[in-house]
């Protein structure tokens, strides 16, 4: 094998689950929990198979925004925008408020049924 096709030994590390705090990213969790809100909601527009169009009328975005959201951008859409879209998309969110567990995250999104 020559010199330039030698493969490097990478260190592996194992994450904490949140990408974002892996990064060092200053506001991880809220990040995380965005994400994991539009995910939730990219798997009922997909399920949904509808046009970025009837998909923009529904959620009342413009086009380019669909396309953001069907993308994974989900940072470019605040957490209230988010649940927002669920609401249009006939879902019961439910926020539990409890004590925080050593070692749980802080926030944390679960669907029961998609």
């Amino acid at each position: 094998m020559s010199s330039s096709r030698r493969r490097r030994s990478a260190d592996i590390e194992e994450g904490c689950g949140n990408v974002y705090a892996d990064l060092g990213l200053e506001e991880a969790d809220e990040l995380f929990m965005r994400s994991q809100i539009g995910f939730y909601v990219y798997k009922i527009l997909q399920a949904k198979k509808l046009k970025q169009r009837a998909i923009s009328e529904l959620l009342g975005i413009a086009q380019p925004e669909v396309s953001h959201l069907m993308n994974g951008h989900f940072s470019r859409f605040t957490t209230d925008k988010l649940l927002d879209f669920l609401k249009h998309l006939g879902q019961t969110v439910s926020i539990e408020i409890r004590p925080h567990q050593a070692g749980e995250r802080y926030h944390n999104v679960c669907a029961v049924e998609i």
